[in-house]
């Protein structure tokens, strides 16, 4: 299928190397001078439909990864995009993809469809699903997500019935190919989104498979929120001469807050989940994702939290896919104002009530703590990022500092002091909203009346105040927080201070099954909730292999891993008998 300004069947020139600047285009969408074209979509080249369509999803002006991608995208042009979640690059990609679809005629006997986006995730592929149908809607753009956790049977229905657009998860898709239930030589689009996820969660070879099977000619579009070696070698292998468009750091202007505030508290780990309730009584958040480690860590937190009087709801990949869609859709409604999630089951949720992320844990990469803050600050509302940090845990912190080139400031644990005077201000609050909606006090008035009689008007008033403040819960009867005792190595032992929270575990499987490194990271990751991150060495021998996770998950790890199948085996899972 041809595309615009590309011949068929052409193989473009390999891309130049990082330093041949005359090939490749750099686009920074923070410098406003770059974009002085007709404000609005109406500037970009898009066609009328997609036009009144974005109106009537009340979209006014293009994101600046939007203003960057789009014209070289319409143009045919392979592109490179850096920007995280919640800066619009969904629509970056998907209204070039529709109008690529929509100006090429349709062929009746194409075996299959004409644009593929891989995600991360089932929930992203829902998403960019259903963003790419409202947008083509007056289109008639065929539109499928495929994913696992889904019934097979419906997607292979539509997938005979026909499709212009596939948004799956790498493994699903694959897994149509080898059915031979789909066909991409008819592709003329392929887009990564957030293409580092998709690497963390070792979908690399997976990823070199499906381009495989797509034709040399086709135009491929990378989105990643960070850009560490390994994407860039994606970018090498399969993208020729590419745009790269990548958000440009803004910095706050004098006296301004960035959307997001960042802050850390150093807490000891025995004392985490009181430091946890105490700064969300003080934050007291509209709606909050609490980000923890593993499955256990999250029901951990959540019935803590629920003990503490808040509805918090967790989730984690042991949950099927209609769990998390009950409980996505009591967090959108609002009977839920706390969802505590591994990384795992929260990758891809656009929740725009959202306003503070927390991390209960310090994520070990940087570039995990980008797409978790993420989640919050977007189209222009403010938003809350919170870190709960170990005191060996600061490196993390200044890794991260480097990373996103923001200071992230270190504050002091709220007192039993503050939070109560925090409590009295609720108090006042919510006395002050009934005080302004009088219209309703005059019932109330033969109570007072009643009582002027033995006590006067400021006695009565702070016994009302008294049981108001009760009634929401009143003083605070806690112990302080002690602050954590500096880390320090401990000079009687040559083993590093990391090595003492590491297990190593025997799994029965190795390369005689054709077990790869990947397999072992995703059967991790994906049953038992633990990120790909914290998964430490593998080791691969003919019968049998080795992998490192965090003590504190290794019961769990083993007893997720022995109920799941690898490779078609239900292998052996224990800790290694071999001691150091």
């Amino acid at each position: 299928m041809a595309k615009p300004g590309r011949s068929v069947g052409t193989r473009r020139p390999p891309l130049p190397r990082e330093d041949d600047a005359s090939l490749t285009r750099i686009l920074l969408c923070m410098d406003e001078d770059l974009f002085e074209s007709e404000a609005g979509f109406a500037g970009l080249g898009l066609r009328p439909e997609l036009l009144r369509a974005l109106a009537a999803l009340g979209y006014e002006e293009p994101t600046p990864i939007q203003r960057g991608a789009i014209p070289p995208l319409l143009d045919g042009a392979d592109l490179v995009g850096q920007a995280a979640t919640g800066t619009g690059k969904t629509a970056a990609f998907a209204l070039p993809m529709l109008q690529m679809l929509s100006g090429s005629a349709r062929d009746a006997v194409a075996e299959g469809p004409r644009a593929l986006a891989l995600v991360p995730t089932r929930e992203l592929a829902e998403q960019v699903s259903q963003a790419v149908h409202r947008y083509g809607r007056e289109l008639g753009v065929r539109v499928l997500p495929v994913y696992g956790g889904q019934p097979i049977g419906r997607q292979l229905q539509a997938l005979r019935r026909g499709v212009d657009v596939v948004v799956g998860t790498p493994g699903r898709v694959l897994d149509h190919i080898n059915r031979e239930t789909l066909h991409l030589g008819d592709v003329g689009m392929v887009v990564l989104d957030e293409a580092d996820e998709m690497l963390d969660m070792g979908f690399a070879e997976d990823l070199e498979a499906i381009l495989a099977e797509t034709p040399t000619e086709r135009q491929t579009v990378l989105f990643s929120a960070t850009m560490p070696p390994r994407i860039d070698g994606i970018a090498r292998r399969h993208l020729r001469d590419p745009v790269r468009v990548r958000m440009g750091r803004e910095d706050a202007a004098p006296g301004e807050l960035p959307l997001v505030r960042q802050s850390a508290y150093i807490v000891a780990r025995p004392h985490k989940a009181a430091a946890l309730g105490r700064i969300l009584d003080v934050e007291a958040p509209a709606a909050a994702i609490v980000f923890c480690r593993t499955r256990e860590e999250v029901d951990q937190v959540t019935e803590t939290l629920n003990g503490r009087g808040y509805r918090a709801e967790a989730l984690h990949g042991g949950m099927s896919q209609d769990q998390r869609d009950r409980v996505m859709g009591r967090l959108r409604a609002g009977s839920t104002e706390l969802l505590v999630a591994t990384d795992v089951a929260a990758r891809g949720l656009d929740v725009e009530q959202l306003t503070h992320v927390i991390n209960f844990n310090v994520p070990a990469a940087p570039e995990a703590y980008v797409h978790r803050i993420g989640r919050v600050g977007r189209a222009g509302r403010e938003g809350v990022a919170i870190s709960l940090a170990e005191p060996r845990e600061q490196r993390m912190l200044k890794a991260i500092e480097r990373l996103t080139g923001r200071r992230i400031p270190l504050e002091k644990l709220p007192t039993v002091t503050d939070l109560r005077a925090r409590r009295l201000e609720l108090t006042r609050s919510a006395l002050q909203a009934g005080l302004d909606d009088a219209d309703g006090l005059d019932r109330f008035r033969v109570v007072v009346d009643s009582l002027t009689g033995d006590y006067d008007l400021e006695t009565i008033a702070l016994a009302a105040v008294k049981l108001l403040h009760e009634a929401a819960g009143g003083d605070v009867d806690e112990e302080e927080i002690p602050s954590p005792a500096p880390a320090r190595r401990d000079p009687q032992t040559r083993m590093r201070p990391a090595d003492s929270g590491v297990a190593r575990l025997f799994v029965g499987i190795g390369r005689r099954a054709g077990l790869r490194p990947q397999d072992l990271v995703g059967a991790i990751a994906g049953e038992s909730g633990l990120p790909s991150r914290d998964i430490g060495a593998i080791q691969i021998t003919d019968r049998f292999s080795l992998v490192e996770v965090p003590e504190q998950a290794a019961d769990m790890v083993i007893k997720a891993l022995s109920r799941a199948t690898i490779r078609g085996r239900r292998p052996t899972v224990r800790r290694e008998r071999f001691t150091r």
